[in-house]
């Protein structure tokens, strides 16, 4: 039986990327920071965790390209998460806090619950089935909470978004606060068959006359789906000729130009498609609707916010990287972590300059 959190099974074949085949190391250190350590085995659950998100690698074999190659695209962006959260880890310690018996029993009676194993027997064998002991749990489970403390105590809570900064946002991001118009219709396509001399003109001047006799059966009442159905060669047919809702603006500027004069329940004249004569019927159409600023001041704030703890975190984070003393065991892995470094730097958006005194 599973229980809800990612099963980490022991696949050897991960540890290509960070152990030389053939070597005989019952457990190998890959990185110390301030002491504390990165485990071979630890990271190779996290490439497997990873890799089960991956549902197109189900079926190669454990010496595919392509498996190795996912390895290697997935290692650096892990192991950079596994040493920020060892970094977390460390700084919720220092600042003396600990997961008690009491929450940690509170969590587990969840858990068990969650997963239907309030009996203590079948915890146990799902724990075992999962690798996993009690110590294990309770480790991981720490350091979860650990890593959220700090970043809500550390960074989150000393976040603020000023009026201002709300203000540029939504006009900067306006079209998010926008619903566009959209218009639901219904169509009736008279088809002109083609061949390759052209298009027969007397067929032509027939499937006109057949649409405008559909149209003036429509304008006496009888049913727009009801005539689609019997006499539309297009898909829609299937539906009583509905197509839609469609946002007018991103419709063709021709086919906005037809629409504009339209009122709910109109119908146009025959127009000329490649496939022949087409009728259309306004369903229904809504409005541009435009979300005031008072209204979206709270989702803005936290969307500004979300983008400032983002930022914010980065830079928590590499204050307690240039604190820290990180010991490499692996190069590889190294030059993977340092890859991983380099590219989220170079993606953070440049500081804001100091303000002239």
């Amino acid at each position: 039986m599973k229980l809800s959190w990612k099963p980490l099974a022991a696949v050897a074949l991960v540890c290509t990327f960070v152990v030389p085949l053939g070597a005989e190391i019952f457990e190998q250190v890959l990185v110390k920071v301030n002491g504390d350590i990165i485990t071979k085995t630890e990271f190779e659950q996290r490439q497997v965790a990873e890799l089960r998100n991956r549902p197109e690698l189900g079926n190669v074999s454990p010496t595919s390209p392509e498996l190795r190659k996912a390895v290697a695209e997935i290692t650096p962006d892990l192991i950079l998460a596994a040493v920020d959260e060892l970094l977390l880890v460390q700084r919720g310690r220092e600042l003396g806090w600990a997961m008690g018996d009491e929450q940690f029993n509170s969590i587990l009676a969840n858990i068990k619950k969650q997963n239907n194993l309030e009996d203590d027997a079948k915890f146990q064998a799902a724990l075992k089935q999962e690798g996993m002991t009690m110590a294990d749990l309770r480790r991981n489970l720490e350091k979860s909470m650990l890593v959220s403390q700090v970043q809500r105590a550390e960074v989150n809570d000393k976040i603020s978004v000023t009026e201002e900064e709300a203000k540029a946002y939504y006009a900067e991001h306006s079209r998010e606060f926008t619903t566009p118009s959209e218009v639901t219709l219904r169509e009736i396509l008279v088809e002109v068959a083609a061949s390759d001399k052209g298009i027969n003109v007397a067929e032509d001047d027939n499937a006109k006359a057949r649409a405008e006799t559909i149209r003036a059966r429509v304008l006496s009442g009888e049913p727009f789906p009801r005539l689609a159905a019997e006499f539309s060669a297009a898909p829609s047919r299937a539906n009583g000729g509905l197509i839609g809702p469609l946002r007018q603006d991103e419709l063709a500027p021709a086919f906005q130009k037809v629409l504009e004069p339209m009122k709910v329940g109109d119908v146009t004249e025959p127009i000329r498609t490649t496939r022949g004569y087409q009728l259309l019927k306004l369903e229904s159409r809504t409005e541009t609707r435009v979300r005031g600023f008072a209204d979206a001041r709270n989702d803005i704030g936290e969307r500004v916010a979300d983008t400032k703890r983002q930022g914010e975190l980065q830079k928590y984070l590499d204050r307690l990287r240039s604190q820290a003393t990180v010991t490499w065991r692996n190069d590889e892995l190294k030059r993977a972590y340092e890859q991983a470094l380099a590219k989220r730097q170079s993606a953070a958006p440049a500081a804001a300059p100091a303000k002239a005194p």
